[in-house]
Formats: structure tokens, C-alpha cells, sequence
């Protein structure tokens, strides 16, 4: 393993630490797509009982990394052993049945199946005639939602009908269920609203022994549960950091290889200008009579707790969801869309939720995923010439920071970070006027992130209207000069300009209008 000190040496060759032998060892395993260099001779090691983190940009060969011990590809090149025994696992299962299970940022769950199957394939319950019995592999499958405190969820609901950070916590209690020796989290905490449940799951399998691999950009987590970490930058290990050594820019020169801040941004609170959108005593399917406006060169953040109505509020916006009452303007006209496409033609432009399952076409090529929308403009005679989809796909692409080489690869092969670029290159691609992001950053790095605020505030800039809903409490202080609330599927408070404080917001998250106040006002300690 590759040790760390600061210093002019800080990159210097991996030495192995002594008597300290890896419950699982990588070593300089290496990962091409053709002439693409995914991983380039990573090793790493993972004690029992650790918390380990794995940090790098999008792009870096984190997911290479997790898919090959997950048994999903296989290395080009390179050893892994695990207890000292030889680890090579050709599938998912093969990984399992080792003892090694991942949750991943891309949700694995199907969404046709059942919660209990979900939960227990391939090992269905059976009778005593050896059929597969619904009864007990839900009675199954409850013993384990219990086990894992997820006792709110029925082990007979579909997958479909869940909520994302519902999946996200179903996806953990798989891996957790399977993973006696090694427990891989990728982005576990992305879309959950709150931390600790996973915290103590995570802290009761590594007393038990298990090791885990924590991959997150939020490192404020990674430091409450990790002592050290393997740095990953351009498909290698670059370093191993002992975390209490070692500063967050410390950590993000050695991520991106320079110094990397995110520069604060003055919000200009009111907004005097024209109105670009206009909602009024909208109610739908969660939603009950919410009403806001958002002008020109405006950026509305909405703040919730999940399960707050703010996915049916976005939805209802864009003609997903069936709006019940209420009245959307556009540009002071009223506007009824009954679907994306109907949304786009009236000039809104919506980022959704989850990109794997709503936003990417995965075996279409990243440029053509950009100008999808905007193929009928581009069209003549029912034909659309490569070079004006290439050249449309680099002026969305620049947009968004993208690189243009990333243009002609599928997008399924980029990592989650620049397909989030791309999703919001095609957002940008199709002249909207007011944009609709649901959690844009989610579960990206610090650069991608910064990427996405400058164009977000460019387009505002522009003359452009956002509504941006964020899980990070940051990113809304950072980005909104408005912010909502919304608590019980209402608006419940708003904050404008420097009043759009964490404390205020947390504090108004949880319906305590006096407590966030109190928070504006500075007596809230």
C-alpha cells in the first residue's frame, strides 16, 4: 500500500505497511476499453473492521474500480486476494458468494420487481414441493427489513413505487445482507436526507469485522468514518492518506492534481424583473396549493426534507405528474404542459431526479443524447447530417464544461459526473428559458460541481429563470437568491438573500417557523 507524507516525496511509491495484513488486497490491477485507459496499475488494501475511503474525481476509475471487485468486468491485468486467498470473481454473484457485496450509485434495483424479490434473488424461498413461495420470501425479506430497520418499507411494494432515497436505503440493506467480509458504498449517502441510520449500520458490520470501501465526495462523511483513504486521479492510485494528516485541499490537489476551491457567490436576494414563471395554488398527486414566482436572471432554490412534495412539484411543472388545480404562467402566459416535450416547447428545461433510470440513453452515444430533443429543428427531410449533430453537441457541451472528446464514446462508459454534464448540455441545448434541476449534483466531484454552478449562473446571468431543488444545504446557500421550504407538501417559509442561512433552513425543514426565526435573528445557538 502506497503511504502518505506531505512533502516534496508525497507521491512516491507504494510500500506495503508491515504486519498489517489486508482483508482485501489490490495490486496494480489495470483496465482498458479498447485504446481507453480505465485503470492504470491501482493497488490498495482494506484492513477487517476498517472504514476505507476512496476518493477521486468523476472519471478517475472509481466505478472501474468498484465493478471490478464487484465481479462485473474483469481486470485486464493485476492480483486481488482476499483473507490471502486468491479473489477473482467473474459475476455478481461469484462476488457474493465471497462474502463481497457493493451498493451502487447507480441503483441495481429492478423496478418491475417486488421489494421481497428484489431483496432475495437469486435465493427465493420455497415450499416443501420446491416451488417458489411468495409467502415466505416476503416473510423473508421482512426478517431482513427488520434486521436493518427499514420496517417502513412493505416487502410486497414494488420497487417502482418507492422514492428514491427509499431504493437508496433498499440497495444498502442488500449489499449489507450479503457482505460478510467486504462492503463496498459508492455514493451511499447521495440521496438520502438523513445519515445516521447508515452510520450505525456501517459502524455494527465493522465491529463485526466486515471492511468497508466508502466512496463518497462529501468529506465531511468520509472524515467522521474513515482513517484512511486511496486517492485515485487519471485510473491511478496516486496516494494513500492518513486523513487526519492531511487538509481538504490537501486532499483535492492530489484528486485533480492543483488547488481546487469553489468560490462563494453574492446573492443578489429580490430580484427586480420580469417574471419569467409564475405558479399559483398548484396542488397534484403530493402537492397542496403551492404558489411562487421566479424572474429573469433569478436563481429559486427549494428546500426539503424528502418526501416533502418537491418531486411531484417538479414533475406537476414539466406534465408528469396530472396537475388537480392551480395555473402555470410562462412569460405572463398561462401554459398547460401535458408532458417534457410540450414543457420544452413552452421553454422549460427539466434536469430529473435520476439520470440511469430517467435521463441517459445508454447505448447512444453522448453527442447524440445531448440534441435528442432538438433532432426535429435540426432535421431536413426527415435526415440529420453527423456535423450539425457534432456541432450542436459541442456548443451544449462547452456550456457545461464537457470535453468534446467524450462526444462519440456511448454514454453508458462516462462516469457519473460527465453524464451529468451531458444531461445538463441537453437541457441547455434546447433553448429553454426557465430551468427546472432536481439535485444536479448529486453525487458528483468538486470540479464537476463547480462546472455546473458556473453554468447555472451563466445562464441566470443570461436573463435565464432557475428553480433548483438540492439535498445539500450549501449548494442552496451558495447558489439561491430565493429560497422555499417546503414542509407538508406546502411552502412553508422563504428566505431571500443573506437570511438564506443553514441554520434558518434546517430549522424550518422541520416545521419550526419560530425556531428559524430564531436562527435569523442569531439567538439560535
Amino acid at each position: 500500500m502506497r503511504t502518505f507524507s506531505f512533502g516534496k516525496e508525497r507521491l512516491g511509491e507504494i510500500v506495503l505497511r508491515a504486519g498489517q495484513a489486508p482483508q482485501l488486497a489490490v495490486t496494480e490491477v489495470a483496465k482498458s476499453y479498447g485504446a481507453t485507459v480505465a485503470l492504470e496499475r491501482v493497488s490498495l488494501g482494506l484492513r477487517a473492521g476498517e472504514v476505507h475511503a476512496l476518493l477521486g474525481e468523476n472519471g478517475a476509475g472509481k466505478s472501474t474500480l468498484v465493478k471490478i471487485l464487484s465481479g462485473v468486468v474483469r481486470p485486464n491485468t493485476g492480483a486481488m486476494q482476499l483473507e490471502g486467498a486468491s479473489y477473482a470473481p467473474g459475476s455478481i454473484r461469484d462476488a457474493w458468494r465471497a462474502g463481497v457485496a457493493t451498493a451502487f450509485q447507480e441503483l441495481s434495483l429492478a423496478p418491475n420487481l417486488s421489494v421481497a424479490k428484489a431483496l432475495m434473488l437469486p435465493t427465493m424461498q420455497r415450499d416443501r414441493l420446491g416451488l417458489v413461495s411468495p409467502r415466505r420470501t416476503a416473510e423473508a425479506a421482512a426478517a431482513i427489513l427488520a434486521r436493518y430497520r427499514l420496517t417502513e418499507i412493505s416487502p410486497i411494494a414494488d420497487i417502482a413505487s418507492l422514492s428514491l432515497a427509499e431504493r437508496q436505503r433498499l440497495e444498502i440493506v442488500r449489499a449489507l445482507d450479503r457482505a460478510d467480509k467486504v462492503l463496498v458504498l459508492d455514493e451511499p449517502t447521495a440521496a438520502l436526507p438523513d445519515v445516521d441510520w447508515l452510520f450505525e449500520l456501517i459502524h455494527e458490520a465493522t465491529a463485526a469485522g466486515t471492511a468497508v470501501l466508502y466512496i463518497s465526495h462529501r468529506l465531511g462523511e468520509v472524515r467522521s468514518l474513515c482513517q484512511r483513504a486511496t486517492v485515485l486521479r487519471n485510473g491511478r492510485s496516486v496516494a494513500q492518506v492518513d486523513l487526519a494528516d492531511a487538509s481538504d485541499s490537501d486532499i483535492f490537489e492530489l484528486m485533480v492534481g492543483r488547488s481546487e476551491t469553489i468560490a462563494e457567490r453574492r446573492r443578489s436576494g429580490r430580484i427586480e424583473a420580469r417574471t419569467a414563471l409564475a405558479v399559483r395554488g398548484l396542488s397534484g398527486s403530493k402537492v397542496r396549493d403551492v404558489s411562487f414566482e421566479v424572474k429573469q436572471g433569478e436563481i429559486l432554490g427549494i428546500a426539503a426534507l424528502d418526501g416533502q412534495g418537491q418531486r411531484e412539484l417538479f414533475r406537476t411543472l414539466v406534465g408528469l405528474e396530472r396537475m388537480k388545480a392551480g395555473e402555470i404562467r410562462v412569460d405572463g402566459q398561462p401554459v398547460h404542459p401535458k408532458s417534457p416535450r410540450a414543457a420544452i416547447a413552452q421553454g422549460l428545461g427539466f434536469l430529473p431526479e435520476e439520470r440511469k433510470t430517467e435521463g441517459i440513453f445508454p447505448t447512444l452515444a453522448t453527442a447524440a443524447n445531448i440534441v435528442l430533443p432538438i433532432l426535429q429543428r435540426m432535421s431536413r427531410a426527415g435526415f440529420v447530417s453527423p456535423a450539425s449533430e457534432g456541432a450542436a453537441a459541442a456548443r451544449s457541451a462547452d456550456a457545461v464544461e464537457l470535453s468534446t472528446r467524450y462526444l462519440g464514446f456511448r454514454i453508458a462508459e462516462l462516469s457519473g459526473g460527465n453524464q451529468q454534464k451531458a444531461l445538463l448540455a441537453r437541457v441547455l441545448a434546447t433553448g429553454a428559458r426557465i430551468l427546472l434541476l432536481y439535485d444536479p449534483t448529486r453525487g458528483v466531484d468538486v470540479g464537476t460541481k463547480q462546472a455546473i454552478y458556473t453554468a447555472i449562473e451563466g445562464f441566470a446571468a443570461g436573463g435565464g429563470a432557475v428553480v433548483l431543488y438540492s439535498s445539500e444545504l450549501p449548494e442552496l446557500t451558495r447558489l439561491a437568491d430565493r429560497c422555499l421550504v417546503l414542509y407538508g407538501a406546502q411552502v412553508f417559509a422563504e428566505f431571500a438573500g443573506e437570511d438564506i442561512e443553514e441554520r434558518a433552513l434546517v430549522a424550518a425543514l422541520t416545521g419550526h417557523a419560530s425556531a428559524a426565526d430564531a436562527a435569523l435573528s442569531g439567538s439560535l445557538q
